[in-house]
């Protein structure tokens, strides 16, 4: 399943209804964590392809396996750049709030562009899966709270 999406911030909004439609035609509720926890990750990646790039996108969504994969392809030839936002910026935050919400992410050349994905498993899986084709990924840690 795919959304072409054009270079307008006001495409945020049309990509996150697309994909409430598709996760619920998919059987993941609007309601569930998971499928907010999608709904958030694509608005951050297509933000992101839309609002730093200018160019327009794809997004993908891959249901199969343990989870759920999103892509968003670009032309835009720069890679993707962790900001560091600092106190009250309204930005900078995006790759931040994917890293810590996906169980996996990452990014890869494609043709002239990128593409940045991102998985959510339903549940945790007893061992991360890798790409040989991938460029760069990153893994969620466990994180322990005393």
């Amino acid at each position: 399943m795919q959304l072409e999406v054009g270079p307008d911030p006001a495409e945020v909004g049309r990509a996150r209804r697309w994909a409430r439609s598709r996760l619920a035609g998919s059987g993941i509720g609007d309601d569930e964590p998971l499928a907010e926890t999608l709904v958030l990750l694509i608005s951050e990646l297509v933000t992101n392809a839309v609002v730093h790039t200018g160019c327009p996108a794809v997004l993908r969504m891959l249901f199969g396996g343990p989870g759920v994969r999103v892509e968003v392809a670009d032309t835009s030839d720069r890679a993707p750049a962790r900001r560091q936002a600092c106190g009250e910026d309204t930005g900078g935050r995006g790759l931040e709030l994917v890293d810590g919400l996906a169980d996996r992410w990452g990014w890869q050349r494609e043709g002239a562009g990128k593409r940045i994905w991102c998985e959510v498993d339903r549940a945790q899986p007893a061992a991360p899966a890798t790409r040989p084709d991938q460029e760069f990924a990153w893994r969620r840690e466990p994180r322990v709270y005393l």
